[in-house]
């Protein structure tokens, strides 16, 4: 029977290289996958776009494809990445020019577009917004972006027109190992108990390390070896859907039920009904079973027919936070830590500003002094964390700078001061229908 091999090659969009490239050298692997993109990820990328029109895909495209490209093509691995993000084709033109750099004549990388519906929002300002319940066209916030979760279709067409790198934008996380399954070993869409195992590898594959132990680890009660060198899952499945989960040899952390465990209910609200582009999965039946050392099978999933509607993320400017922070340290900490919040959130009611939202903390103990001077009944040092949500950016600034001022104006022996203003990007999500979609390939290949 046939086996795939399929290597995740990151959980999120600045996760680590080297584990990566340890499993194209050593995993002897077919596809490897860099799952690099969240919710709020694409809307910053769609920033960035707009500043840069060739801009707006992964940060660290250059960088992963500068050292995984040559080691894929020579172990013969193809790359499935989301790491286009806003902008697939430009991402794929930077890749080929690297690929030519490094003398890869013929590589085929393939961006696959269509899931950017931002320009056609104005047919969409009835639909109800799942978080608020209200219609899109009273969200209150600049729309910065609007992306479809696409499934397998432009991964699929892509690998049959022969890519050897496949760049998407926004695609379902399980998309991406799903994707080259169905195409390696022929599935139809509408064999929905294979889409729903395919989900499966997908999801458990999705986030990286958290499956081989990292997020996982909790010392005394569940120690994991070596985190520091964390190895990174990979999959070897058959063509009936079923397989193991393992990772390299010689890798920190572990492959175990438990941890397999944690990660299939990882942002699953109903394991029979987890509602995805390509099926609705069922997972209630789901088992592992560890067949040798940080190798675990996998078992049980299924599917039913998906839905006839894409989810669709929109990213939005809501709003700003303004912070700052300031230590006190030696006897009598706490009492002037507490006297300093007092002190700024007085300032802030005496200034007016509006805030939506507003915390006073002490965030930090014992972290100014050595080991040996902590054994105290009494903390030896605090740290203040002031915060505020606002809408105004004017607002937010305030709310460090009183924080800062603490220096001069607030209680003795303030240090290490500082502050910082964010501007929030939100997300918001409503269903568009599939119809109204179009999913596109567009190939490059390295001369």
């Amino acid at each position: 029977m046939k086996k795939i091999r399929i290597g995740s090659g990151a959980g999120y969009a600045g996760d680590r290289l080297e584990p990566s490239l340890e499993l194209i050298e050593k995993g002897e692997l077919d596809y490897i996958c860099y799952e690099c993109l969240a919710e709020r990820t694409i809307a910053i990328a769609q920033q960035s776009k707009l500043s840069d029109p060739s801009k707006g895909y992964n940060g660290l495209l250059e960088y992963r494809m500068e050292h995984a490209l040559p080691a894929a093509i020579k172990n013969k691995v193809k790359i499935i990445t989301n790491m286009g993000a806003a902008n697939p084709e430009s991402a794929a033109e930077v890749t080929k020019q690297i690929a030519e750099k490094h003398g890869l004549k013929g590589v085929k990388i393939a961006a696959v577009i269509g899931d950017d519906v931002y320009e056609h929002l104005d047919k969409y300002q009835e639909l109800k917004i799942w978080e608020t319940g209200k219609s899109l066209k009273e969200l209150d916030g600049e729309i910065i972006s609007a992306n479809a979760y696409l499934g397998i279709e432009g991964i699929v067409k892509a690998l049959e027109e022969g890519a050897d790198v496949v760049i998407t934008g926004r695609v379902s996380d399980p998309a991406l190992f799903l994707g080259p399954l169905a195409y390696e070993f022929g599935w139809d869409k509408q064999d929905y108990d294979k889409m729903g195992k395919g989900t499966l590898v997908g999801h458990l594959l999705e986030c990286g390390g958290q499956v081989t132990g990292g997020y996982y680890a909790e010392p005394g009660k569940k120690d994991v070896e070596r985190l520091w060198k964390l190895g990174f899952p990979l999959a070897e499945i058959s063509e009936d859907g079923e397989g193991t989960l393992t990772k390299v040899e010689g890798t920190g952390g572990q492959v175990t039920k438990d941890t397999c465990k944690e990660q299939l209910i990882y942002e699953i609200h109903d394991p029979e009904n987890y509602l995805t582009p390509d099926c609705v999965a069922d997972f209630s039946k789901v088992s592992f079973k560890e067949e040798g050392k940080d190798i675990v099978s996998i078992s049980g999933a299924t599917g039913k027919a998906e839905t006839p509607y894409y989810k669709v993320s929109l990213g939005y400017k809501d709003c700003y936070i303004g912070e700052g922070e300031i230590s006190y340290g030696g006897p009598n900490c706490l009492e002037r830590a507490k006297l300093a919040l007092e002190i700024v959130k007085k300032r802030l009611a005496i200034q007016k500003v509006e805030l939506d939202e507003e915390r006073y903390e002490i965030i930090g103990i014992n972290s100014l002094f050595s080991d040996e001077a902590t054994n105290y009944d009494e903390p030896r040092e605090a740290r203040i964390r002031v915060a505020g949500r606002t809408k105004k950016k004017s607002d937010a600034i305030k709310v460090g700078n009183e924080v800062e001022t603490l220096y001069t104006n607030g209680p003795a022996g303030g240090g290490g001061a500082s502050k910082n203003v964010s501007e929030i990007i939100s997300v918001a999500s409503v269903l568009v229908p599939k119809k109204d979609i179009q999913v596109k390939v567009v190939m490059k290949e390295a001369e």
